[in-house]
């Protein structure tokens, strides 16, 4: 896969930062964080691409197609949306701190 089709991919404990959704064609998926020792709770398309990205503990749900085409680029795509709270910082202009104290 070529450097320019790369996601980063943020990861905090084992888990994602925050619910996401993610949309291609037909395909819908939900992710959610979850607790440490939950592992990854998804289906066969879905769970191959959550354990390529380094998630160890994550809830996810295909809503739409069961087209593993579909919810694989779905799943790409509710990734690629992720921000963890150094981006979201950075973007509001605003410190560290801000994020979590409001």
């Amino acid at each position: 896969m070529p450097k320019k089709n790369m996601v980063k991919v943020p990861v905090i404990k084992g888990t994602i930062p925050h619910e996401q959704k993610g949309k291609f064609g037909a395909g819908k998926v939900l992710l959610k964080p979850a607790a440490d020792g939950t592992g990854v709770i998804a289906g066969g398309a879905m769970r191959a691409v959550l354990e390529m990205a380094g998630v160890h503990n994550v809830l996810g749900k295909s809503q739409g197609s069961s087209n593993p085409h579909n919810v694989v680029k779905a799943t790409i795509d509710a990734l690629s949306k992720m921000r963890d709270s150094y981006e979201v910082a950075r973007q509001r202009g605003i410190e560290l701190s801000k994020v979590y104290e409001g």
